[in-house]
């Protein structure tokens, strides 16, 4: 089970955080030509039916840098004092 998982998970699930690229997209570097695509497909469809949008098309940009479980830090005086 361990082996499809992994199989599953880096290449069909489409994860919110990477907008919606599968890891191995990702690090295949196939998500700028993947997500120009998509903003090519939402502007025509909004320039077919812009009654269909009420704001602006989706965002389809990525960070540059992409953590799995990113550590939490500290942002406030008070979490600092807290955890001291």
């Amino acid at each position: 089970m361990g082996l499809t998982f992994v199989r599953w998970y880096n290449q069909e699930h489409r994860h919110s955080g990477l907008n919606f690229l599968t890891p191995n997209q990702r690090h295949n570097d196939l998500a700028d030509q993947i997500l120009q695509q998509r903003r090519k497909v939402y502007a025509e469809a909004k320039a077919k039916h812009p009654e269909r949008w009420s704001r602006e098309i989706r965002d389809w940009s990525i960070d540059d840098e992409v953590w799995l479980n990113p550590e939490k830090t500290l942002n406030t005086e008070e979490e600092k004092k807290q955890s001291s």
